[in-house]
């Protein structure tokens, strides 16, 4: 959480020569999203768009994530300034909007996370992103604070990312693979062709107006290959997914030779 003695965002990293890294998280575990900031994650995403994370396990979250030293980037369920409000409030000063198609919708995005006169934000003077109020000169600095990231995933989006990214306010975009390959087609496969010719045909745009763009992958080599082509920040996997393949790796090296196992049947 920035101080109020601090003009660290984390929108002021996505210019510098080492590109945060971060991972997705899908479990909802305070535990091992404390953990993952002590390995070394730069950022995690805490995902309440696809995961059922509610605001009291967002505030927890937003403690351990902190407390390990990572930056929580908050990924809200829709573009409501209502659930955005609350994410701000709770202390994360960093969320990401889902599925923005346009201008129109991209302005609403920062209305919602700005205080007047720079947005519509509704205005409270004790929560835990103003230091329970001990944030003297909270409400002066707070849209100085707070990132705003949009995610670009479909080929609509893309096709109007010029003018998503021209609105004030607009701190970073966010390309998702995952949703952008099932708009064309290839649902499950973010590693089609034509999927992969509009992810490097769109940080070429965005590097070209100066936005910061992020993206995320499935393995370090594929991450590596998208900071490569200009990517200002990504993520790599998710909690459960990294989990999960060391789990299928230590059980397939101690399952490896022993017999078969008896196969129950209900007769």
């Amino acid at each position: 959480m920035p101080s109020e003695h601090s003009s660290y965002t984390f929108a002021s990293r996505l210019n510098g020569s080492n590109a945060p890294i971060g991972t997705w998280l899908m479990s909802g575990s305070a535990s091992t999203a404390e953990a993952l900031g002590y390995a070394g994650f730069d950022w995690l995403l805490v995902d309440m768009e696809h995961v059922p994370i509610e605001y009291r396990d967002l505030w927890h979250l937003l403690q351990a994530i902190q407390c390990g030293g990572a930056q929580p980037i908050v990924r809200v369920a829709a573009n409501d300034p209502v659930l955005l409000k609350r994410a701000l409030d709770l202390g994360s000063f960093n969320v990401m909007v889902p599925f923005v198609e346009n201008a129109a919708q991209a302005q609403a995005a920062v209305n919602a996370v700005k205080y007047p006169p720079f947005g519509t934000r509704g205005f409270a003077a004790v929560h835990r992103a103003s230091r329970y109020g001990t944030w003297a000169d909270y409400g002066k600095e707070a849209n100085d604070a707070v990132t705003c990231i949009l995610q670009i995933e479909t080929p609509n989006a893309l096709a109007n990312l010029e003018e998503i990214a021209a609105i004030p306010g607009v701190d970073a975009l966010f390309l998702g693979p995952g949703d952008l390959s099932a708009a064309c087609g290839h649902i499950g496969n973010p590693g089609h062709p034509q999927v992969q010719m509009m992810i490097s045909d769109a940080i070429a745009r965005a590097k070209k107006i100066g936005m910061p763009m992020g993206i995320v992958g499935g393995t370090p080599e594929l991450v590596q290959s998208y900071l490569e082509q200009g990517y200002a920040f990504a993520a790599v996997a998710s909690d459960i997914a990294m989990m999960m393949k060391k789990a299928n790796e230590f059980l397939t090296t101690l399952k490896a030779h022993q017999a078969p196992a008896a196969v129950a049947t209900p007769y």
